[in-house]
């Protein structure tokens, strides 16, 4: 039986119907239209449907939507504010650190929660930060440096 259920996301309350059992993935990509959040492995391991919640990286397809209610949920779609994309996203596009984009989103909001909670992330510590999220085309050699191009940016703004 479908529960109705706020969700804040981006920013903007939406009010859906949802099945108890219904992940909060699949919400946001089936009922919200958020499509950069992606459903790989379905079990966590991918983190390509990683979202921040309250601040923290959540792989959402192991949360259930009506878990959400009360929360602040970013995706990859509400980075960039005023048509200007994140530092985050800028980097990614000048380093060229995607091939097919698949978990370009989930890496991204990964970066900016490991940056927001150490502005001062070691090479070792982006490298590890990163290490639920796969990447099955670049070898993450061009997203280590995109994201550290990304913090030493972001460090000249503060």
């Amino acid at each position: 039986m479908k529960q109705a259920l706020e969700l804040k996301v981006n920013g903007q309350l939406y009010e859906v119907s949802v099945e108890p059992w219904q992940s909060l993935a699949e919400v946001l990509r089936e009922e919200l239209g958020l499509i950069g959040v992606k459903v790989s492995c379905n079990a966590g391991d991918c983190g390509s449907c990683l979202v921040i919640i309250d601040g923290k990286a959540v792989k959402s397809c192991l949360m259930l939507a009506l878990q959400a209610r009360g929360k602040e949920i970013t995706t990859i779609e509400g980075l960039a504010h005023d048509d200007k994309l994140h530092p985050l996203q800028e980097a990614f596009i000048e380093h060229f650190a995607f091939q097919c984009g698949y978990c370009t989103p989930g890496m991204i909001l990964m970066a900016k929660t490991l940056l927001d909670e150490n502005p001062d992330a070691t090479e070792d510590d982006i490298r590890l930060g990163l290490s639920g999220n796969l990447c099955r085309c670049t070898g993450y050699i061009k997203i280590v440096e995109a994201i550290m191009a990304a913090r030493d940016k972001m460090k000249q703004t503060r």
